[in-house]
C-alpha cells in the first residue's frame, strides 16, 4: 500500500510543471498584448497632438487675418468661414508635435476649410515579444481637429462708420483698432477641438 502512495505523489509533479508553464505562457502573451496596446496609445497621442497643432496654427492665421481686416467688417464672414490665403503650412506644425511624441507624419491635409486630418506612424516598433513578427511592427493612428468660430458676426450696416461690437460666447467686445490689447485673441475668436 505504501509503495502505491509514493508512486501517485510522483505523478503530480509533471502536471504541476505543465500548469506553471501554461501560466507563464499566458503571462507573456498578456505582456505582448499590453506592449502593443501601449505603442498604439502612443501613436494616437501623437496623432491627436499633431492634428490639434495644425488646427491651432490655422486658427492663429485666421485670427491674424481678422486682425489685419478689423476695419473691414464686410470681410469678417469670409475669414470666419476659413476662406483665406494661408501664409504658412499648418502641417509643418503638425510634424513638429508628432516628432515630440516620437512619431512622424505620414499624411496631413485640410479637412474642409476649418480642420486638419493627420496620419502618424511611431518611430519605434512594438518590440520583441513571444508573438512572432512584432519586432518590426509600427503603430499608426489618425486624428482630425476642427475649428469652430465662437463669435456671432454682426449684421452688416454699410451706413455706420463705427465698428460694430463682436459677441463671442456671451462676451461683448467693443472693438477699438487703436488699442490692440482690447481686441479678442485667437482663443477668443475660435475654438479648436478633436473631431469624433
Amino acid at each position: 500500500m505504501r509503495l502505491r502512495r509514493y508512486r501517485d505523489a510522483g505523478q503530480a509533479f509533471p502536471i504541476y510543471i505543465t500548469v506553471v508553464a501554461g501560466l507563464l505562457f499566458l503571462a507573456f502573451a498578456y505582456l505582448a498584448v499590453g506592449q502593443a496596446a501601449a505603442t498604439r496609445n502612443k501613436a494616437q497621442t501623437a496623432a491627436d497632438a499633431a492634428a490639434l497643432a495644425a488646427a491651432q496654427d490655422l486658427r492663429d492665421q485666421l485670427a491674424g487675418e481678422w486682425l489685419d481686416n478689423v476695419l473691414d467688417p464686410t470681410s469678417w464672414q469670409r475669414i470666419f468661414d476659413g476662406d483665406v490665403e494661408l501664409l504658412g503650412d499648418p502641417c509643418a506644425r503638425a510634424g513638429q508635435l508628432a516628432a515630440r511624441n516620437n512619431a512622424h507624419v505620414e499624411g496631413c491635409g485640410a479637412e474642409g476649410l476649418l480642420g486638419y486630418r493627420v496620419n502618424v506612424k511611431t518611430n519605434e516598433p512594438v518590440g520583441d515579444t513571444i508573438v512572432p513578427g512584432t519586432e518590426g511592427r509600427f503603430a499608426t493612428a489618425r486624428a482630425i481637429a476642427v475649428i469652430e468660430p465662437r463669435c456671432e458676426l454682426p449684421a452688416e450696416d454699410a451706413g455706420n462708420d463705427v465698428l460694430p461690437s463682436l459677441n463671442c460666447e456671451d462676451k461683448e467686445w467693443d472693438l477699438d483698432p487703436e488699442d490692440v490689447d482690447t481686441l479678442p485673441k485667437p482663443g477668443d475668436l475660435f475654438d479648436v477641438h478633436l473631431a469624433d
